[in-house]
Formats: C-alpha cells, structure tokens, sequence
C-alpha cells in the first residue's frame, strides 16, 4: 500500500511517500481503507520528536491520526462495525508507528464510530482530534447551559468546535482572536475579543461578574489571566499548560480515543449545531506541504489529504 512515511525526526523533508505492507488486523481492531486524514498542529510536533519522552516510536512511521474511510476487513471480535461501514475516528495507540497518512489502516474500535452521514469523507477526517478535545475539554469542566465560558484561541480547529458544541448547550461564550477571525466568530456565536495586552479589561467589559469557565487551547499567559476574570468557584481546563491544574486547581486534558464521545459529536452534527470548516484539501504526495501550512500557523479550519 501506499502511505507517507518517516524514518527519523525532523522536518516535513524527511516525510516520503513509499509503499509498505498492508497492515496486520488484530483481534478487536478493523482495517479501514483511507478515504482521507486531516493534519492537527500535534502531527508535527510528534514529528519533530516533540513527544518522544512519553511514546515509544518503531520507524519508519506513518504520521496521522484523524482518518475517515471504509471498514475493509474486521477482526475476530468486532461485533461492533462489519464490511463496508463508513467511519470515522482518532486513531492514537500508546505508541506511534501505524498511522492514517497511508491506505489502509489498522483502527481498534474503541478509537471508531459510524461517519457522520451529512459528511463528505473530507469534512468528517476533520472531525475527531479537534472535536473530542473541545467535547472533552467541556465535559471535564463540567460546563452548563447559562454559564458564560471564555474561550482562548476561539477561532482555531479546535476552538471552533467547542464554540459551536458551548452554544448548542445554552452557554454563553466569549472567544479570543486576531481581529480577521472575529466575524467568524460572531457567525458561530461568540463574542470575540483581540488577544495581547488589554485582554482582562476587555473580558472584563463583557462580563463585569467574571466568567464561569476558562477553556484554554492556546494563551499567552493563562495563570494570570484567568485568576484575573474567574468568577469566584469557576473553573478551568487546558490543552497547553498543566499550570490549569497545579495552579489554578483545574484540569490539564490530554485528549483520548472514544467511540461515545464521537457519537455525541455526529449528532451534533447531524442535527446541525456544529459544522465543519474545511481549510484546504491535499493529495497523500503532498503531505509535507499540508504538515507545513498547519506548522505555520496562520490556516482558519482543517487541513486534509485526501488518499
């Protein structure tokens, strides 16, 4: 089969296109036939070695693992998806070697559940990293409808879902963005606000009282904004700093595969209260340059390859 691949860290220049061979499929796993895979900011990261000191690595590795596609052949026991199934799922295993840039992979079914049907293969590989951690991010903070949360970095693949997933719930959100992002915003339903100096004051305008919950997936300073616009027995939760836990008795979340949280994600979904903004679209030989457009920073909505 075909799939991008790498045989040391480092920059996108070491990803290569090869082929290898099909992929064993164990017990309680399924082989998917890879329709597409997005890239997320820790598909880079995990290149460059960044999560070495946690993950065992056999090369040469295929990177991904956002991956929509169709179930080609199952395991011994799994009663839970069967023969032509179209999925979607977060592929992550406790060690990094089999992933979705490639045409088929090996996925356990806990990390899979049934494709959105309103979906294209494309915008339903956007969903599951990016839309587990915002759902995750929120159920551990325990988030209820008429609280207000604030949410830092609102605009990004992340942040856009938990905006949409905090509105379908009743929740009043305020979100920080570069001033280009804040009509989009406004279109899911926040209030934006500019990150950079001034911010508490401007949070603060908005919600004189404080605000219920920080969701943080990307701040400048989050021990000393927060303590400054938390109403009193609020709470936060972050993706970036474990400071969310040690100093502000919060949550640090790290996010995990699961087939229930996905389903809650596809009904959102189906019944339209969050939607999918697709950045651009990749051939599998291009994947370096998908890896770098996502490394740069500046991309609204997800990056995909299309396999």
């Amino acid at each position: 089969m075909r799939a991008i691949t790498y045989d040391r860290f480092g920059g996108s220049d070491v990803l290569q296109l090869t082929d290898l061979p099909e992929p064993k499929v164990g017990p309680d796993s399924v082989l998917v036939r890879v329709r597409a895979a997005s890239v997320n900011p820790v598909d880079f990261k995990v290149r460059q070695g960044y999560l070495d000191p946690i993950m065992d690595i056999q090369f040469p590795a295929v990177p991904g693992w956002d991956v929509a596609g169709v179930v080609e052949r199952v395991g011994l026991d799994t009663p839970e998806l069967s023969v032509g199934d179209e999925v979607y799922g977060y592929v992550r295993r406790d060690w990094l070697h089999g992933g979705t840039f490639a045409e088929y992979v090996a996925a356990p079914v806990r990390t899979l559940a049934r494709k959105p049907a309103s979906l294209s293969f494309e915008e339903a590989s956007a969903v599951p990293l990016a839309g587990l951690t915002a759902f995750q991010t929120i159920e551990r903070a325990g988030v209820a409808a008429g609280q207000t949360a604030l949410v830092h970095a609102a605009a990004g693949g992340v942040g856009q879902f938990a905006v949409q997933i905090l509105r379908a719930r009743g929740v009043r959100v305020i979100g920080t963005a570069s001033e280009r992002n804040h009509d989009h915003l406004r279109a899911l339903g926040a209030e934006p606000v500019t990150y950079g100096e001034g911010l508490v004051d401007r949070v603060r305008a908005l919600a004189p009282q404080g605000v219920d919950v920080v969701l943080d997936y990307g701040s400048d300073d989050l021990v000393a904004t927060t303590r400054a616009v938390l109403a009193d027995g609020g709470t936060v939760a972050s993706i970036v700093s474990a400071d969310a836990r040690t100093e502000l008795g919060g949550h640090y979340v790290w996010v995990r595969p699961s087939t229930a949280d996905l389903d809650a994600l596809t009904a959102l979904i189906e019944d339209g209260a969050v939607k999918v903004d697709v950045a651009q679209v990749f051939d599998l030989a291009d994947a370096a340059a998908a890896h770098d457009l996502v490394a740069g920073g500046h991309v609204r909505g997800k990056v995909v390859v299309r396999v």
